[in-house]
């Protein structure tokens, strides 16, 4: 699994052991790219298995267990897998029988590696917080490749204790197994770094430059968070909003032509609004004919974006009377949005090559 540049007698220790010493790999430097997650398959029990982990997580679900888990295990394990696997299905890369989200982590992993190749300390990995690979595993692999110091990048801009705070905790779930335990570091949101907001607007500004209508209104779209979260203290609001305000300076647009909106609701609860579903079903019977939607917090394309914003929420957007929809890729693994990725890894790095 692992995709960093090959070592020579560098992730071995310099030092002379004595006689009867635990062998010992050290020297090596870890990046850990890190993501939500993917199922394994589209089919009942690898769906089952995959939301059962992410629904199970207390950061994602703060309902005490008493009260969460009868229905986790009742009505949401019993019909959601079916449900989610029909949608997964519309997406599935066929080819490498695997969802697009792995396909990316994977690709950008790759290229990050290479862009590192002239580095021969550093190893890169990459990791899920639900599913395989797990970051427990990609952990594994960069200590058995001698690496003592690791750069763990959950691969969110926008910080929420649903995403970040979760994959870091993971993080140290893995470490608390280990007895030589690597030195870490965690890359900071960047939801604010010019990197990432040049990047985006370059994406917006070659994407728009491809197509053969001009949208009226662009929204970025975020994954929603309940709103009680936000009351209690999560940034996450605050960050997007940040995000889609510097964009929009970067390009000379002003908030009517950038609009935020949230998605992918889940449960009755109420959810950080304006809900990205209502906001293109109200602009299309406003008069509105064309729209395009960008997804400044997903750094990989996934279910989120291919199916519910270029699936359902063209179709809600057509059927209320819209007649262009486009949906601008994530960063991915393009030029620009893997430079923006390598400037922040070597950011994080100083001190350490």
């Amino acid at each position: 699994m692992g995709v960093g540049a090959t070592a020579t007698g560098n992730a071995k220790a310099t030092v002379s052991l004595p006689e009867g010493h635990p062998p010992v790999r050290t020297g090596r430097i870890g990046v850990l790219l890190t993501n939500l997650g993917t199922p394994d398959g589209t089919d009942y029990w690898s769906m089952w298995r995959y939301l059962r982990e992410f629904l199970s997580d207390t950061r994602v679900i703060e309902l005490n267990k008493a009260i969460w888990y009868p229905i986790l295990y009742g009505a949401v394990l019993t019909t959601r897998p079916q449900k989610a696997g029909a949608n997964y299905e519309k997406i599935w890369n066929r080819d490498k029988d695997e969802s697009p989200l792995r396909t990316i982590t994977h690709g950008q992993a790759e290229r990050l590696a290479e862009a590192f190749a002239d580095e021969p300390r550093i190893t890169v990995e990459w990791g899920m917080r639900y599913g395989n690979p797990s970051i427990a595993s990609a952990v594994e692999r960069l200590t058995a490749q001698g690496c003592d110091r690791i750069v763990m990048f959950p691969l969110y801009p926008q910080f929420s204790a649903t995403t970040t705070a979760t994959a870091n905790d993971q993080l140290y779930r893995a470490l608390m197994k280990i007895r030589h335990m690597p030195t870490v570091r965690s890359v900071p949101p960047y939801y604010d770094d010019p990197a990432y907001i040049e990047a985006l607007a370059q994406s917006i500004e070659t994407h728009l430059a491809g197509l053969d209508f001009e949208p009226e209104v662009v929204l970025a779209s975020y994954h929603g968070i309940p709103k009680a979260y936000f009351e209690k203290g999560d940034p996450y609001h605050c960050h997007c909003q940040k995000t889609t305000r510097l964009l929009r300076e970067r390009l000379g647009w002003d908030d009517k032509r950038l609009r935020t909106t949230f998605q992918s609701l889940f449960g009755k609860a109420e959810w950080l609004k304006p809900y990205t579903d209502k906001t293109v079903e109200a602009l299309a019977k406003d008069g509105v004919k064309s729209i395009a939607i960008i997804n400044p917090g997903f750094s990989a394309d996934c279910i989120e974006t291919l199916e519910e914003i270029d699936g359902e929420v063209r179709e809600v957007f057509m059927h209320a009377g819209g007649q262009n929809f486009s949906h601008i890729p994530c960063l991915n693994d393009s030029d620009a949005g893997m430079a923006m990725l390598e400037t922040l890894v070597r950011r994080e790095l100083a001190g350490w090559l």
